[in-house]
């Protein structure tokens, strides 16, 4: 089976899973109650699926969906401000062919990466348990053998950072020591992949200033030029 064909039966497994009780309740109230802006809208609520360019040279790793981002849309990182923040990088540095990513049919293309997530189910209050997190382990490290083209993994948060040690750990059979530390513009050989931190452009981080468009875009432009 080629990438494409394998990542659309991994989609299949993901998005139909149910196997963390708390994320299903949660997703699936969420879904039903709905937020007052989205009243008519009718969302997703259940695991969000990847997105992007089965080809991909890079491969961006988020946390989670957001409650009324991805798991209304039914995109990652689509319809939430984060989102804003992502696709605008990914569109000023080449990327994505245009900088808003509002809904699964806006027209959205992205050329050479691939987003995807720690964990597939939006948690309350975006903080995934531990069984949580190492329940979707699988479907990462299964994602990544499958992207073959992928030099670059950016991880967006330090959650993110130490999902993809463990995906690489997982797939390689040895642990990266020491491990490397997270930091925004970090970097860390992974075998043949370089992996590449950066703050999660979550409202906490990009409102207070902590992460600048200048900063994101920067992190986006290494990984280009790592793959050129």
């Amino acid at each position: 089976m080629d990438a494409t064909g394998g990542l659309r039966a991994l989609e299949a497994r993901v998005t139909s899973c149910r196997a963390c009780p708390r994320l299903v309740e949660w997703r699936e109230r969420v879904a039903r109650d709905k937020r007052a802006a989205f009243a008519n809208e009718e969302y997703w609520g259940r695991p969000v699926p990847s997105f992007g360019d089965p080809r991909a040279n890079v491969v961006v790793v988020g946390l989670a969906p957001a409650a009324h981002g991805g798991n209304r849309t039914g995109r990652i990182f689509t319809g939430d401000r984060s989102g804003d923040w992502l696709f605008g990088s990914l569109y000023r540095c080449g990327f994505a062919n245009q900088p808003v990513s509002a809904r699964r049919d806006d027209g959205l293309r992205l050329t050479g990466i691939w987003i995807t997530a720690a964990v597939r189910c939006a948690p309350p209050d975006n903080k995934p348990t531990t069984e949580e997190r190492d329940t979707c382990h699988p479907y990462l490290v299964e994602e990544l053998s499958l992207l073959a083209n992928a030099k670059v993994i950016v991880a967006l948060g330090s959650f993110a950072w130490d999902a993809s040690l463990r995906a690489h750990a997982a797939a390689a059979g040895e642990r990266v020591r020491p491990k490397p530390k997270f930091g925004h513009g970090a970097e860390a050989h992974l075998g043949r992949r370089v992996l590449l931190g950066s703050f999660h452009p979550s409202q906490q981080n990009t409102f207070t200033g902590k992460l600048t468009e200048e900063m994101l875009d920067g992190v986006f432009r290494r990984a280009a030029n790592l793959v050129s």
